[in-house]
């Protein structure tokens, strides 16, 4: 069983090899949002982030949208108890959102860095549930086994770039491009040439 626990996010956040790094993360956000306001037609004003680790979505979010309602959900025992409190975040799967109580929709849905490491059934349920949350656009990032990625290949789960968007497409989430999509429902919101279909 993989452990998230602080030596992880020492080595794969803070570490001179560290993979995640601040200035990606910011990056990250600045398209999410833009990409999420695009579509609502407003300012961001909540977030729910999906395998967030310790939180590193949150304070980019909230120096950018100061107001921002964020909600992490992660596996990581080590996480939960260090952080939950301060930075809102409780303790969950992706494959098991429908246990948490979440009724309403996220403006942005962050699900970053973590298909990869989930079995499929779990993805399949899990996209199913990121649709129904997101009232906006979700960044929700997918590798291919063809990509050439660097970092933590501990049971890693490999699958096509056509495996991911049957997932997708099963899930009723629509690409726009650069890891957003937007649920079926909401393909008013985006223009036939937005769509990546």
């Amino acid at each position: 069983m993989k452990v998230y626990d602080r030596e992880y996010f020492d080595r794969w956040y803070r570490s001179a090899d560290a993979v995640v790094r601040p200035e990606v993360v910011q990056r990250k956000v600045h398209l999410a949002l833009a990409a999420a306001e695009y579509v609502i037609g407003h300012a961001v004003r909540s977030v729910l982030d999906v395998g967030c680790g310790e939180g590193a979505w949150r304070a980019p979010l909230r120096r950018l949208r100061p107001g921002v309602r964020y909600v992490g959900v992660d596996s990581s025992d080590y996480a939960v108890r260090r952080y939950g409190r301060r930075r809102g975040i409780r303790e969950g799967t992706l494959g098991r959102l429908d246990r948490l109580g979440l009724k309403r929709r996220f403006d942005l849905v962050v699900c970053a860095d973590v298909l990869e490491y989930v079995p499929t059934p779990e993805v399949r349920s899990g996209l199913r549930h990121l649709r129904l949350l997101t009232g906006g656009v979700a960044y929700i990032e997918a590798f291919a086994v063809s990509d050439d990625m660097v970092g933590d290949r501990e049971q890693w789960h490999y699958r096509s770039a056509r495996a991911y968007r049957e997932l997708f497409r099963e899930a009723g989430l629509v690409a726009c491009g650069l890891h957003c999509y937007v649920p079926r429902e909401r393909l008013h919101a985006v223009s036939a040439m937005e769509r990546c279909e």
